[in-house]
């Protein structure tokens, strides 16, 4: 009997699938640890909160961070296109790369159906990356998960914070982020 083989695929050569055409914007696929995935189509639920969360960073993190809105970054073996990313400002604004890592404060997930793909795999692959902090936002249960201290094997810290509840992110510890204003009414 034989066995299947997988072809895991690089960076690099996910990049060129994209400038070769094979790959474009319909396609609707990111890249997690060498596989390319289909993403999830958007429900409102979903595409609501995130504009509502994106708003409410940009407004609170002025002059202190980018932030980027289901658009790439890139690790070592997957590029990602988490729903936000506060980021470094670039003053070439990511024009000739996606951020990496150490350009990343953190990254949040906005969940109503991928709950455990958002808790379970992204962590892993985040954490791996040496994405300082993690969050997801469960629209359903109207809750945030806060992932931090990354290491190789994953986060060493979970927080559940619910919607009354506030967040200072590591890398502005004076700014404190109401839950209820990134999910919606």
């Amino acid at each position: 009997m034989t066995t299947s083989k997988i072809h895991l695929w690089t960076v690099a050569e996910y990049h060129q699938m994209i400038d070769c055409g094979i790959l474009t914007p319909e396609s609707r696929v990111e890249l997690l640890e060498g596989r390319i995935i289909k993403t999830n189509p958007q429900r409102a639920p979903h595409t609501a909160t995130t504009q509502r969360t994106s708003d409410y960073l940009k407004s609170q993190l002025t002059q202190q961070a980018h932030i980027r809105m289901q658009l790439p970054v890139t690790l070592s073996n997957s590029e990602p296109e988490p729903d936000i990313a506060v980021v470094h400002i670039d003053p070439k604004a990511y024009g000739v790369r996606h951020p990496s890592p150490q350009e990343i404060f953190f990254l949040i997930e906005i969940s109503d159906t991928t709950l455990r793909i958002d808790r379970q795999e992204k962590t892993l692959i985040y954490a791996g990356a040496n994405i300082p902090e993690y969050w997801v936002l469960d629209v359903v249960q109207r809750q945030a998960y806060i992932y931090r201290h990354p290491t190789p094997g994953g986060y060493q810290s979970e927080t559940v914070l619910s919607d009354s509840e506030v967040i200072n992110p590591l890398n502005f510890p004076s700014v404190s982020l109401s839950i209820t204003k990134m999910l919606l009414p």
